[in-house]
């Protein structure tokens, strides 16, 4: 009895996890966890043994259907969207899908029907419409296409629905309205790349051609690998003639898909339109590897060969093109008679008209390019009451295209070694034009223009120190030829003519103006525009500031070839920048990372003219960077400085040199270095403590004075500078409308030696006149 009893528990045991474990629902789930984790090929194998156990559950259909797709399976895909819609037939959108993918795979009729099924239980199914539209244009019935996307865009004016709208739009003919659908589309979504290249290839079949270059380059810079881009602005290019941008666009494609017969039978056509036969012919070749039938690509190579000189071989493909193809010889008989007739009626004897455009030539009869030149392009026209027969150019065959006032061409041509270039003509009737035009080789660089007075900042800023309606400029011009014209606001410049690199001056005036133009040619037709704002804030400054006009000078070098780079001398000079801010400075120079032989030019030469023609009469030069001090000798260090080679390094007193050569325009000289002792010769120290001088005290002011203020330290610079940090704190926390250059170095001398460095040294440059003045930074609120 007890054995009894135990077998039927086992029996109803064994009963219930057969049950539990063959659970539709389980394996449902199980599926779904799977489609989650990415795991489709187990979520199908559980979704199938779901339906095994309960055919009617429409979820486990849809989400094998899922499945299916994102296995790459989209026939099971819509069968299961069949399937399942058989439970959900009110449901639009398993109609819908299954729709999608039939139309994915090429069942059109299919597609058809359960769109329409879709759409007749859901009239404003945007999606719907827009597949079914798809499905027309793949069938070319593009009026019903477009009855159909015209509801899609109703319904909804989305970038996609343009786009597709603009699609049908071309497929019947009107360019027009497709141009505005993909400006539409791009409206809604300026990332849709494919209606910014549907926008490209619309407008090149309207002739805005730079308008199509604009789309295309947008979609290009948005979608790099997409190889449409290329091919769209590739021909865009060749609309313009150009055939080398052209070419690359193509080349670009080719690398990226190296298979393509179609790429190679392009870039052909634009090598064999570019007169470059042998490229052409190479692939011409390369396309028939990959595709031996193709008559286009034979024809062209043929016609490549006969340029050439090659007639064998295109005697060989204009034969294999005969096989390939069927004609009516009874026709082309007629057809051949009709023009040989016509051909003799328009007969005439006047000679072609070769125009050259580009380069465009200063003669007749000669070409300009620039020197060393090796391979150059000539591009021009021929105008002639008939159709051109042949061009060559040097003797080489140049296939011209038809344009609305002539023929034009584009060709490559080498002309090493050559002095000359023949071009000859001939149209069909056989006059002929012959024209050897001269080869004149060129610089092409233009002018440089300078502005010495008044002070032209690096950025194009000319800051004026007076009211004065009227302004005299002064500069100068640099270039290789002879200059051939120099003009200020229209107006013809001072000069001389023929001397190289000249000097130039005018008078302007300058009322209700706000910049000055200065335009520069030479004699090959090289210009240079140059536009300078005119600041008139520093005439203000000038009217109250007793040290006149007072400039500063930085000189920033802290990116060194084998020293140690810096960031201190940018946050120095950053932060003097800042504390001067409140200061009256006319003008601001800042000099960064100079070599030795730009900081010798700069202070022997450049800084002054610039003095001189601007009438400075203070001026400031602070350095940030490395120094040394050898043998009682201060140096800067120029960024080229080669370590233990005193030589390469920036002698300070040659700094002395330079500022007495113009000591005769400055009143006031103040050099400040943070980077090392200045040394014995170049200054004359002070035997007490600096006397701080009154800001009322006029002869301070008004007599000379050539001072240094030098860290006495002998190591090279460091990025935190106590010396830089209190001379600043002591200008922006100033209370007064001027302070002395002497009560400054007190407050730096003391927190350098507090600090427990060693005492910056401040005194006279020795050899510069100084007449017991001083400097003072005046306030702008003085």
């Amino acid at each position: 009895m007890k054995n009894t009893k135990l077998i039927i528990l086992s029996v109803f045991l064994l009963s219930s996890f057969i049950l539990n474990a063959q659970n539709p629902k389980k394996f449902y789930k199980t599926g779904e966890e799977f489609i989650l984790a990415g795991n489709y090929k187990d979520a199908v194998e559980q979704l199938t043994k779901a339906i095994e156990l309960e055919p009617d559950m429409e979820k486990a259909y849809l989400a094998r259907a899922e499945a299916y797709e994102n296995l790459g399976m989209p026939r099971e895909a819509a069968e299961d969207y069949d399937r399942a819609s058989t439970f959900l037939d009110k449901k639009h959108e398993v109609f819908y899908h299954a729709g999608r993918l039939y139309f994915e795979l090429g069942e059109y009729d299919k597609s058809i029907e359960r769109l329409d099924r879709a759409i007749l239980i859901k009239r404003n199914h945007v999606e719907s419409y827009l597949i079914k539209t798809r499905v027309l244009m793949a069938r070319e019935k593009y009026e019903e296409a477009l009855r159909v996307c015209d509801i899609a865009l109703t319904l909804k004016e989305t970038s996609e629905n343009y786009y597709y709208h603009g699609l049908v739009q071309v497929k019947i003919g009107n360019l027009e309205s497709a141009e505005m659908d993909f400006i539409n589309a791009v409206s809604k979504d300026r990332r849709n790349t494919g209606a910014l290249r549907a926008l490209a290839n619309v407008r090149l079949q309207l002739s805005k051609t730079d308008f199509a270059l604009q789309s295309v380059n947008t979609a290009i810079q948005l979608e790099p690998e997409n190889t449409e881009g290329y091919v769209i602005r590739s021909k865009a290019y060749v609309k313009k003639l150009d055939y080398p941008k052209a070419i690359n666009d193509v080349s670009k494609v080719i690398l990226m898909n190296p298979d393509s017969a179609a790429m190679y039978y392009l870039r052909g056509v634009y090598y064999q339109e570019f007169a470059q036969h042998n490229n052409a012919v190479n692939d011409f070749t390369k396309a028939l590897m990959l595709e031996s039938e193709d008559a286009d690509a034979l024809y062209k190579r043929a016609w490549s060969y006969e340029q050439v000189a090659n007639y064998k071989d295109a005697i060989r493909d204009y034969e294999t093109l005969v096989d390939l193809s069927e004609y009516n010889v009874q026709a082309q008989i007629l057809l051949k008679e009709a023009n040989e007739r016509l051909f003799e009626l328009y007969r005439e004897e006047n000679a072609p008209e070769i125009v050259i455009l580009d380069p465009a030539p200063r003669d007749k009869q000669m070409l300009q390019f620039p020197k060393d030149s090796k391979i150059v392009s000539i591009k021009g026209k021929l105008v002639d009451e008939s159709p051109i027969k042949e061009l060559k150019v040097e003797g080489i065959g140049v296939q011209p295209v038809e344009g609305e006032d002539g023929w034009e061409f584009l060709t490559a041509v080498d002309i090493e070694s050559k002095e000359d270039v023949l071009i000859e003509v001939t149209d069909v009737y056989n006059n002929t034009t012959s024209i050897r035009y001269t080869i004149n080789l060129t610089e092409v660089n233009p002018p440089e223009i300078t502005i010495i007075a008044p002070y032209a900042s690096d950025n194009g800023v000319i800051y004026l120190d007076s009211k004065d309606p009227n302004i005299y400029v002064e500069g100068r011009i640099e270039d290789e030829s002879q200059i051939e014209s120099i003009m200020i606001n229209g107006v013809l410049a001072s000069y001389i003519p023929g001397e190289l690199n000249p000097g130039f001056s005018a008078n302007l005036n300058i009322v209700n103006q706000n910049k000055i133009l200065v335009t520069a040619s030479d004699i090959f037709g090289n210009v240079t525009e140059a536009e300078f704002r005119l600041n008139k804030s520093a005439a203000v400054i000038s009217e109250n500031n007793p040290m006149g006009k007072t400039w500063a000078v930085f000189i920033e070098n802290s990116d060194y070839e084998t020293f140690a780079s810096l960031d201190g001398p940018s946050k120095d000079v950053t932060l003097m920048r800042a504390a001067l801010a409140k200061y009256q400075f006319h003008n601001v120079i800042h000099k960064k990372n100079m070599n030795k032989s730009e900081m010798e030019r700069f202070f022997s030469i450049e800084l002054r003219d610039l003095v001189r023609s601007n009438r400075v009469n203070s001026i400031l030069i602070w350095y940030a960077g490395h120094g040394k001090f050898i043998n009682e000798t201060g140096y800067w260090i120029p960024t080229d400085s080669k370590r233990e080679d005193e030589f390469t390094y920036f002698n300070i007193n040659a700094l002395k040199a330079s500022l007495q050569s113009y000591s005769n325009y400055v009143t006031h000289t103040l050099v400040i270095t943070d980077a090392c002792e200045s040394g014995p010769s170049f200054y004359q120290a002070m035997r007490s403590i600096p006397q701080e001088r009154s800001c009322d005290d006029w002869k301070a002011t008004r007599f000379k004075s050539s001072q240094v203020f030098a860290s006495a330290g002998y190591e090279l610079a460091v990025d935190n500078s106590q010396f830089t940090r209190t001379f600043a704190n002591s200008l922006a926390n100033n209370p007064n409308s001027c302070i002395p250059i002497e009560s400054i170095v007190n407050k730096v001398i003391r927190a350098v030696v507090k600090n427990k460095q060693q005492k910056p040294t401040f005194g006279k440059i020795d050899g510069l006149e100084d007449e017991d003045g001083t400097f003072f930074f005046i306030s702008k609120d003085f």
